[in-house]
């Protein structure tokens, strides 16, 4: 049977500023736990912590640009461009650029906060 989705759920995201979350598919809007797909409006300056997840995250930027850091890389990801980021690999998203960035995530199985394994947010 198909599932509508009248309209995304908004979740509070980890990170310096205020990052807007819309999740269409996971486990708060859709409660599915196979795929969670979300659209992203991050603000300039925004910093999460690093993450070690055990799932491959899928990111297509729509507008501005996003910052990857790796244990072994740091990427800029551009509007129109993608990139996948590995479960069990450290992995840390930002937007220090002029204008933050709006992306669409989807990670497979569904993102939790029980398997994404984010450092201490201590480090600030």
């Amino acid at each position: 049977m198909a599932q509508f989705i009248k309209s995304p759920s908004i979740i509070k995201a980890a990170g310096t500023r205020e990052k807007i979350i819309r999740e269409f598919f996971g486990h708060v809007n859709s409660k599915t736990s196979e795929v969670s797909i979300a659209h992203m409006t991050s603000p300039e300056g925004w910093m999460e912590p690093g993450q070690t997840p055990e799932f491959n995250e899928y990111t297509v930027v729509l507008k501005g640009k996003l910052k990857i850091t790796t244990k072994n890389e740091e990427l800029v990801i551009s509007e129109g461009q993608g990139i996948m980021t590995v479960k069990n690999e450290w992995v840390k998203y930002s937007t220090p650029f002029k204008g933050g960035a709006e992306y669409i995530a989807v990670c497979l199985p569904a993102f939790s906060s029980d398997i994404v394994h984010r450092d201490d947010m201590n480090y600030y």
